[in-house]
Formats: C-alpha cells, sequence, structure tokens
C-alpha cells in the first residue's frame, strides 16, 4: 500500500474519530436541553467541540498537508443561560425567573446533521481507498 493511501485512511479515520465525539457531545446537550440544576449548580451549559490539524511529523516540510484532525477542547458555550418567568416552578429565583440551559434545539438538530454529513464523508472516503488499493493489488497480480 502506498504512502498516500496510508495517509488517505489516517486522515479520514481521525476525522472519524473526532466527528463521532462531536456527535456525542450535541447528544448530551440535546439530553440536557431542560436540565435546570446540575452538581455544579445552575443550569446545564451547551458544549462545543473545537477542532484544530494534527501536526505535521518531523518527516513531513511546511508546504504538504497536515496528519488529519483532533479534538483540542470540549468548552462551554458563553452564552447566558435563557430566563423564563415561572414563579410557581421551585427553581425559580426571588423574581420568579427560572434558568434554562443555553441549548437550542434546532441549531443542535442542524448540528448533529452536519457532523453525521461529514462522518459518512469520511466513511466513504476509507471505502473508496480500500477500494482503489483493492483494484491497483488486482493489477499486480495480473
Amino acid at each position: 500500500m502506498s504512502i498516500d493511501a496510508l495517509n488517505s485512511l489516517y486522515i479520514a479515520g481521525s476525522a472519524l474519530t473526532a466527528q463521532r465525539l462531536r456527535m456525542d457531545v450535541i447528544s448530551s446537550n440535546l439530553a440536557n436541553a431542560e436540565t435546570t440544576v446540575t452538581p455544579q449548580g445552575g443550569p446545564y451549559h451547551r458544549q462545543m467541540v473545537v477542532f484544530t490539524p494534527r501536526p505535521l511529523d518531523a518527516s513531513q516540510d511546511a508546504g504538504s498537508p497536515g496528519d488529519g484532525v483532533q479534538v483540542s477542547a470540549i468548552v462551554q458555550d458563553p452564552s447566558p443561560p435563557k430566563e423564563l418567568y415561572q414563579p410557581g416552578n421551585p427553581q425559580a429565583d426571588p423574581n420568579g425567573f427560572v434558568a434554562y440551559p443555553n441549548v437550542d434545539l434546532t441549531t443542535e438538530m442542524v448540528d448533529l446533521m452536519a457532523a453525521s454529513r461529514a462522518y459518512e464523508a469520511n466513511a466513504s472516503v476509507i471505502q473508496t481507498t480500500k477500494t482503489l488499493v483493492d483494484r491497483t493489488l488486482q493489477l499486480g497480480s495480473a
């Protein structure tokens, strides 16, 4: 198998791993969209995944593509919680407002669809690379 084929598999594999973690974080956001009390106090805060390129190998020059992608951090969305006036709610503050998570279901579903499509695209890259390598080997054995 050529170095280029291996590099393609490695890059696509790193993207699969990163997108799977992104989908897990989005799922957690969706599951906690109504969580008004956490062990840390206050409502749940939306989490976001930060991707960065994997650093280049020492054997590669600065002009060559990177070695894929990695998750460098999972950070909290800094936007404030949503506050709803619900004076009868046991979680209400003295003014009658309840703080809800800063999770927007539409945003999460769009992010989930984007992560799913990216995952599928990278799985397709792996399958195509495997097919090309297989056909190359068949040509060599003929």
